[in-house]
């Protein structure tokens, strides 16, 4: 399975980004997409997932408020809408799916390849 992300890049603080991310499999209703983001040095963090079936979403207490997670199950796709960004928030988002709902990137077997989200100051 290929996950394909895409939509980063540079914005301002203050701006919106909104990020894409197509398996290349079938997604079912079982299934949890997730998005993590990564920064140099550091561990794979959890930011926000989705149960695909109940459209369900669950979010990190950071980016609460801010950012939005949502699926459109026609096209496959889920999306991960991401407002009044901070420079906290520059990092390579990857998006992942898994069989059930973990924050830990260790629970999710499927990844895509990463797109680069820079917020400026």
């Amino acid at each position: 399975v290929q996950l394909q992300a895409s939509g980063g890049g540079l914005v301002q603080a203050g701006g919106s980004l909104r990020l894409s991310c197509v398996p290349s499999t079938r997604t079912f209703s079982s299934h949890i997409m997730g998005w993590f983001r990564q920064v140099p040095g550091k561990e794979r963090d959890f930011v926000a997932a989705i149960r695909w079936g109940t459209t369900r979403t669950y979010y990190a207490d950071s980016v609460k408020g801010r950012f939005a997670i949502s699926r459109d199950s026609a096209e496959n796709t889920v999306y991960l809408q991401m407002d009044s960004l901070k420079p906290d928030d520059t990092a390579v988002y990857y998006c992942a799916r898994a069989n059930s709902y973990s924050t830990s990137w260790r629970d999710y077997n499927h990844w895509g390849q990463g797109t680069q989200v820079t917020v400026s100051s």
